[in-house]
């Protein structure tokens, strides 16, 4: 069911530093790191890193309402938030979900790439976050 390794979120303090990070410490060139945008409606700021069979999201919190501020405060260096897996049809992977027992913590909505994702509970999958992404049209 699900497809393609889209990327792993890792929640950071501060997006630039993590940049820094991965352009001196593992070699990133700067063009392979995206510039930092904002998704107000999940208050996240947001940056990819591209490498050469994935991507890293960096995520910092926006706002003090932000999910990832509570995430933070338990991990406050950052870490791994979640993994993300590309599915055909965001919809049909949410009943699938629910109908195996899953908790899908949202309704679809639309994330960093622009199409419509889902989060799995933790608790489903051996303690890691989930993120389903419908694959974008015309990718691959």
């Amino acid at each position: 069911m699900i497809g393609r390794l889209n990327h792993v979120g890792v929640a950071v303090p501060s997006i630039e530093e993590a940049k820094q990070t991965y352009r001196t410490l593992y070699g990133v060139p700067e063009n392979d790191i995206t510039e930092t945008r904002e998704l107000a409606a999940q208050g996240v700021k947001f940056a990819f890193v591209n490498v050469a069979n994935s991507q890293i999201e960096l995520i910092e919190p926006l706002g003090e309402n932000s999910p990832i501020r509570k995430f933070l405060e338990k991990n406050p260096s950052g870490g791994q938030h979640h993994v993300c897996f590309e599915v055909v049809d965001i919809y049909a992977a949410r009943d699938e979900m629910v109908r195996r027992g899953a908790t899908v913590l949202n309704e679809p909505r639309i994330g960093a790439h622009g199409t419509p994702i889902i989060f799995v509970h933790p608790k489903n999958s051996n303690g890691v976050l989930i993120e389903l992404m419908e694959t974008p049209k015309g990718a691959h």
